[in-house]
């Protein structure tokens, strides 16, 4: 990805965060913008959006978002000037959630006593310690 984009995605994020905290109100749910990958041309923009609370309440927040997303562009691109203006496609992001189980796998996995090596030890051998 060039710099240009790598700003652009940002500077989309930003704004479109900003967006969605003025004009939305979401209840029992944490909405927030995780990133934003536009395309080449500027024609699209994927919006990766992440919840925190309920599942069906964040299913419904994205529903939300996508039935509304020619406002949050017509709002967006007053603020930023773009030769394009891309089409926002809201999506659930679940990295979070995919890391938090492979934190509790890990974890589970640091319980089980594993066998040690033979050549493994931490020890000093005989021929290279000190005495």
């Amino acid at each position: 990805m060039s710099q240009r984009l790598a700003r652009i995605n940002e500077l989309l994020k930003r704004e479109i965060s900003d967006c969605v905290k003025k004009n939305f109100e979401f209840s029992d749910i944490l909405v927030t913008i995780h990133d934003v990958a536009t395309s080449v041309d500027l024609k699209t923009a994927q919006v990766y959006v992440g919840t925190i609370g309920d599942t069906d309440k964040g299913r419904e927040a994205i529903r939300k978002l996508n039935a509304k997303r020619g406002l949050i562009q017509s709002i967006v691109m007053k603020r930023v000037v773009l030769r394009n203006t891309p089409v926002l496609h809201f999506q659930i992001d679940e990295s979070i959630e995919r890391g938090v189980r492979v934190l509790n796998i890990l974890d589970e996995i640091g319980e089980i006593d594993l066998p040690e090596e033979a050549g493994g030890s931490d020890e000093p051998s005989a021929a290279g310690g000190k005495k």
